[in-house]
């Protein structure tokens, strides 16, 4: 049998309304995470440490900052063929933005055209997680499925938040439901139901078929999971991965197979949590299956203490570039060039770059975006009430039902 000829396309184009404030000057996945890194680079470093790195990335909302990432931090060696190249929307088929997932596709056909590709990955551009797709590959070929769906396994309580996978007979799929109330559970566990992580793999000319029909039908949300995926199971030839069977070089027992969708506030909050847990939930340090990204031009982090007080650093990921002068700090991620003065106090706090924390200044449950100043002696998370006053209808900042507050990229505080 011929190799397969695998070309990946990755879906970038999300508005990520949930994550405002953190969405008002960017795309989705290009939304920091990690302090060096974007939310994409962690779809890219997947595909890419698979072999796969013939990828376009599909582009439509607020795409300059993405773009910028893209084109300095992706560049791969031309000598193989191999590249990342973003690809906005084009309206090569009439004067039209994207109308949904499919629809992206379906507008970008041609690309299918110049690389004649006999699989198509589609992968969403926006989770956390590491994954082998060669390994999917290698079960969807062994099926013979036109469609395989990578599926994470989940509690069935939490199965209305999701696109639910019924398994049929061996991996075939027999019934695809969107957040259902009472889920199936899965055949061997059923405490649990298969969850779609957003992340396809298509036979090339299945997929060419399938966009093309959906493009024509005029009731169609044009989705990938709302519309391609339920006409394939109907078919009969969608099948599903599970994920926990994924098996990652370098991973532990605690990250094997996680994966958080960071599409809200908080759990953009608690995924920088479990990295700075002491046994963290997702390990950033696996060298054997790096997440890639640009390195930043910064000197060292320093710590130092400011008269006689020293810095207190735990449980913490400090970036280079940031400088703490007799400041405390606990389960925070700071990212690159940022600066904490005296008695100034972070706990559980994700600080942006170049975010500036004025000497005094108590920070608690909070998120401060790019370039924002905090004044000495602010307080912002010890009174409930007084953090609604100021941040509960002030825009460019939002409050959760939780208390976490965040604050907008270059914000001046109330």
């Amino acid at each position: 049998m011929a190799l397969p000829n695998v070309f990946s396309m990755v879906l970038a184009g999300g508005e990520g309304k949930r994550l405002a404030p953190l969405t008002r000057d960017r795309s989705k996945p290009a939304v920091p995470f990690g302090g060096h890194y974007r939310l994409i680079d962690f779809v890219l470093s997947n595909l890419v440490n698979a072999g796969f790195r013939r990828v376009v990335v599909l582009t439509q909302y607020k795409s300059h900052s993405l773009d910028v990432h893209l084109s300095q931090t992706w560049r791969m060696s031309p000598l193989l063929g191999n590249y990342v190249v973003g690809v906005p929307a084009q309206m090569r088929r009439g004067p039209r933005w994207y109308s949904g997932s499919a629809d992206a596709i379906f507008q970008n056909l041609n690309l299918l055209d110049d690389e004649r590709p006999t699989h198509v990955m589609v992968f969403g551009a926006d989770h956390i997680y590491r994954m082998d797709p060669q390994q999917m590959l290698e079960q969807h070929l062994d099926t013979g499925a036109g469609l395989t769906v990578a599926a994470l396994r989940v509690p069935r309580s939490e199965a209305d938040q999701f696109g639910v996978i019924d398994v049929g007979e061996g991996t075939k799929i027999k019934g695809f439901l969107e957040k259902p109330s009472d889920p199936p559970g899965t055949p061997d566990n059923p405490d649990e139901t298969l969850a779609s992580m957003g992340n396809y793999l298509f036979d090339a000319e299945l997929l060419r078929e399938l966009v093309t029909a959906d493009a024509a039908d005029a009731g169609s949300k044009h989705d990938m999971g709302g519309n391609i995926v339920p006409a394939m199971v109907s078919s009969g030839d969608a099948h599903v991965y599970d994920f926990s069977k994924n098996a990652v070089p370098g991973e532990s027992d605690r990250d094997h197979a996680y994966w958080r969708d960071v599409g809200t506030l908080r759990a953009y909050f608690d995924a920088h949590m479990d990295l700075v847990a002491p046994e963290p939930e997702f390990n950033l340090y696996n060298y054997a299956w790096p997440i890639l990204t640009a390195g930043r031009l910064h000197p060292p982090m320093k710590a130092t203490e400011h008269h006689l007080s020293p810095s207190s650093i735990a449980n913490a990921m400090i970036c280079s570039g940031a400088i703490l002068s007799g400041a405390t700090i606990n389960r925070a991620l700071i990212s690159p060039g940022v600066r904490i003065r005296d008695r100034a106090e972070v706990d559980h706090a994700v600080l942006l770059d170049g975010v500036q924390v004025g000497a005094g200044a108590r920070l608690r449950n909070v998120i401060i975006d790019k370039h924002v100043v905090v004044p000495d002696g602010y307080v912002i998370g010890h009174d409930a009430d007084d953090d609604r006053e100021r941040f509960g209808d002030r825009d460019g900042c939002a409050i959760d039902e939780g208390g976490l507050v965040v604050i907008g990229k270059g914000e001046t505080l109330p």
